[in-house]
Formats: structure tokens, sequence, C-alpha cells
């Protein structure tokens, strides 16, 4: 005797489209006779990722049975990922991972996308009645909400949940999951919290509490939110969504180093995740922790081979730490450095050929990994073959920027101060643009350079608030001898001196050395963030000069 549920499913297998994809024939072929012996007369078969999506891209399929291992090219994870982002998945389509593959990377990276289910092979015909007939059971019963969500009608989604939370008892935590969701998405936090609040005080679920946790963060209650996110993830240590919440809280509140070590602990866990690892390049990139960034963009770009998300700035950012490694390092290992970064640079150029900007990009940082090998007359054919793509009145910010890098690289500091003006002039309205202007105007140096620059800069600061203005124009003036050019560095040491010459210093020499740190920054921009300081401190020398 056929049970209800037996029945239902069976009704649901006749009427669904199917895609089978795996490289080896004899599975595919087993799994489309085993669906036909459920009813399924519309089957589907890819023997690779790139088929597949094609035939995604043309046709919808209501499940999806996907392989892991497909050989070359795009594995299970990949083709998850790509349906997902490019939206040729229907929330009320189910993708099942069929795969011998079990080990802890490969769940974790494929669990990212949440496919609806594993199945391990061997696969036979029970398993997969069992299995697929309970999701085909529970899509069924929930269509019409995913529905209403693909259509993007969250309102119309919203009553057909509240409606079927009472009825649908077989189905009450994604219901109550999904409505928060949606609440979340219209901003209504008021009830997303309340049943966040409710599931919590019947049983400790992870995806209540960060519910919860992107409530307080709507709600602007920061510390809060970290303390909880902090416990979640000490709880759940597999939960990777947590992770990313939660260093994204930590790098908007002010921590960034904390953010750092919270997404390298979730790479650890998961390292196939490429834009995980791409956010850890970028954040260690901006606390200057050269070393780790370097690490994570090139997991990003290997990860990246058969990604949707491959793109060609992070082989151009891997290109440009790898310089900045390998700069003045001409042992083997820095040799090996530099020679990656060439290659990486040359494959971008095959792998992205034809897009804006990839070749002039690519020949700049190549002229700066030249530079710091010491290999000149390479970094200047590199430095001519790119020139005569650029128009300087034309040029975005990217490429401006990156010629201003280079042309301070090779000794054309006049000629990159130029590109600089001319950049601030077109995009004084973009602040993000004008912070990197600001940035390279002050530090057209190396990353080593930098960091010792820096290191000096708070030696001095700290010496004058301790009282010590002679420990601190010492301090100022060793930095400035490595970015002498550095607006705010040589402005802090014209305000110590000032602070000397008021407290009896040598006046005629105070004066000549203030002089000389004005000089240094006649072309600073007038959309310097400086500029103001810097006319208000001539004035001021002007008034002690004639007094």
């Amino acid at each position: 005797m056929i049970s209800p549920f037996e029945e239902k499913a069976s009704q649901g297998f006749h009427k669904l489209r199917y895609l089978i994809i795996d490289d080896f024939e004899n599975f595919r072929v087993s799994m489309r006779q085993i669906l036909r012996s459920f009813g399924a007369d519309k089957v589907g078969m890819a023997s690779n990722g790139n088929a597949a999506i094609q035939l995604c891209t043309y046709e919808h399929f209501d499940v999806v049975l996907c392989d892991y291992n497909l050989g070359t090219g795009k594995n299970g994870q990949h083709i998850l990922e790509e349906l997902r982002h490019r939206k040729l998945l229907k929330r009320s389509s189910l993708f099942l991972m069929v795969t011998a593959e079990t080990s802890k990377e490969m769940v974790m990276g494929a669990r990212e996308y949440q496919p609806d289910a594993y199945l391990a092979k061997p696969v036979n015909r029970a398993m997969l009645e069992n299995r697929l007939g309970s999701l085909i059971v529970q899509r069924q019963a929930l269509l019409p909400i995913n529905r209403e969500i693909d259509l993007d009608n969250l309102p119309e989604a919203i009553s057909l949940c509240v409606k079927a939370i009472p009825v649908q008892p077989r189905y009450k935590s994604w219901l109550m999951k999904t409505l928060a969701d949606l609440y979340i998405r219209v901003g209504d936090y008021a009830h997303a919290r309340k049943i966040y609040d409710n599931v919590l005080a019947q049983r400790d679920i992870s995806w209540a509490q960060l519910g919860k946790c992107k409530v307080l963060l709507a709600e602007q209650a920061y510390e809060d939110a970290i303390k909880e996110l902090q416990h979640l993830v000490a709880k759940h240590s597999d939960f990777m969504e947590a992770y990313d919440v939660l260093a994204d809280t930590l790098a908007r509140g002010g921590k960034p180093g904390e953010a750092q070590r919270i997404l390298e602990k979730a790479t650890e866990l998961s390292p196939n995740a490429m834009l995980r690892q791409k956010s850890l390049a970028e954040l260690a990139t901006s606390n200057q922790d050269i070393d780790t960034a370097t690490s994570a963009w090139r997991r990003t770009v290997r990860l990246g081979d058969h990604s949707i998300h491959d793109n060609p700035d992070n082989y151009l950012s891997l290109g440009r730490t790898l310089s900045e490694l390998s700069e003045g390092d001409v042992t083997d290992i820095g040799r090996s450095q530099a020679d990656e970064a060439i290659s990486t640079l040359t494959k971008m150029e095959k792998r992205f050929s034809g897009a804006a900007d990839i070749e002039v990009l690519s020949l700049l940082i190549k002229a700066r990994v030249y530079q710091g090998q010491n290999r000149y007359k390479d970094a200047c054919e590199c430095l001519a073959q790119a020139e005569p793509a650029i128009d300087y009145d034309t040029m975005n910010a990217e490429v401006g920027l990156e010629l201003a890098r280079t042309l301070f690289h090779l000794n054309h500091p006049e000629q990159a101060e130029e590109v600089l003006k001319t950049l601030a002039q077109r995009f004084e309205s973009d602040p993000v643009t004008m912070q990197k202007i600001e940035n390279l105007l002050d530090e057209p140096v190396g990353f080593k350079q930098k960091l010792r620059a820096r290191s000096l800069t708070r030696q001095g600061i700290e010496a004058f608030e301790a009282g010590s203005l002679g420990e601190a124009v010492e301090a100022f003036k060793q930095a400035l001898v490595i970015v002498p050019f550095h607006a705010s560095l040589n402005l802090n040491l014209v305000q110590v001196l000032m602070k000397q010459l008021s407290e009896g210093g040598a006046r005629q020499e105070i004066i000549e050395e203030c002089q000389r740190c004005l000089s240094a920054l006649a072309n600073l921009p007038e959309q310097h963030r400086q500029y103001r300081r810097y006319l208000a401190l001539w004035t001021k020398l002007e008034g002690m000069r004639h007094a």
C-alpha cells in the first residue's frame, strides 16, 4: 500500500525537470534510469561545468544533481556558486551535491552556497527516492512562498509565511527563518527580533542568534552585536556566515586588527571560499600586513581559476603585493617573488585580454617589479610601452594612481605630482579617490620604507606629547628623510619647531627650518585635507618673521 507521502512525492517526480551533472557517462545514465523509474521524463545531462551552466542559462531545471569532482574545469562548488550568483536557480529549485568526496574542506566550501542536500556515492534507488522525495514534498508545500520571493513580492511572501506557520508545523523552522529574513529585508526589525527571541526562548539555534545580531547591527548597537557574535562563533565554530558578519562589524567599528584575526580563523576552517579569501587579502593590505595579504591574494587568484567571481583586480593586487615584498631584495627569495609577480600579471593579460586598461596596468606594475630588482632598462621599457596608451585628460583614477606610483618609483617625482594634481582636480568630489591621492603624495615609497617612516612618526608624536621637543624634532626629521613631501609630517615638524621658538629656541635657525618644510609642500593640491593647515602655518610663520 502506497503512503500519502509516497504518492505525493511520486506525483511531484513526474512534474519536474532534472539535470544530472557528472563526468562519468555510466553514472549519468544510471541516475537517469532511476529518475525515469520514479516517473520523471524530463531529464537533461551534462558532463562538465561549462555545459551545465550553458544548459541552465537557457532552460529552467527544478532539480540539479551535481557531482563535486568533475575532472578539469569547474567543480560542483563552482557550479552552485555561479548558478546562485547569476540567479539561474529559482528559490524553489533543488540542488543536490552528489559526491564520493568527504573532506572537510569540500563540505565546508560547498556549504557556503547552501546545497539542499548531500548524497554520498554510490547512490542507489532507495537512497535517492527517500532523500529526493522528502525534498520534493517540501518544495511543493513551500512553492507559493518561494515563487513570491523570486518575484521580489516580499509583502505577499510575508503574508503567506504568516498563514502557513499554524497549518504547516512540519516546516515551522524554515517558515520562521524565512519570515524573519523577509522582515529584515523590508526593514521591519521589530517583528524580526520578536521571531528570533521567540525561537531562542525555546532552543539555542544558530540562525536565530545570527539574525538577532543582524537586528542589533541595524539598530547600531555595535558593541552588543560584537559580544553576541563572538559568543556565537565560540559556540558554533563552523558557522561561517557568523565569522563574516563579525569581521565586518569589527572593521566598521575601527578594529581592523581583530577583524583580520577573525577572517584568518575563518579561512583556516573553510579555505575554499574565494570571496572570504579576498576579504582577508583586502583587510590585510589595509592593515599593512603584506605577508598575510600576499598569501591571501595568492589563494584568491588560485580559487578564482574556475569561479564566476574571477576578476583581473585579484591578479593586479597580487602583483602589487609581490612587487612590495620583492623591492630591494635581490636574494633568491626576492627574485622568486618578482618572477611570480611577472608571471601572475602575464597570466592576467592572457586571461582577460581585451578588458579595458588591463595591459597598461600590468605594464606599470611590472615596471615597479623590475625597478625593485635593479633591472632599470626593463623597468623603463615597460613604462615606455604603457605611456602611449594613457590619455592624461581622460584616464580613470586607477590608471592615474598606478602611473603616479610608478613614476615615483622610477625617480620621476615631478611628473608623478603633475599626474596627481590632475587627478585631484577631476576627482575632488570623490572622497575615496582623494584619500588615495593624498596617501600617495604623502608616502610615494615602498612598503618597508613606509613602515619605517610611520614608526619614526609615532616616536615623534609620543615625544611631543611627553614634552620632549628635541626628541620629537629629531624623529620627524628622520621620517622626512624617507618621505620628504609628507604633508602632515612636515606640518607636524613646523608646529613643534614653532613651539620650540616660543620657548626661546634659536630664532633664525628655526625659522629657516620651518621655511624648508613649508616649501617642500609648494605643490600641495588645494583639494588636499592639509591645505588649509598649510596656509595657516605659512601665515603664522610670516608673522613670526616680522615680529
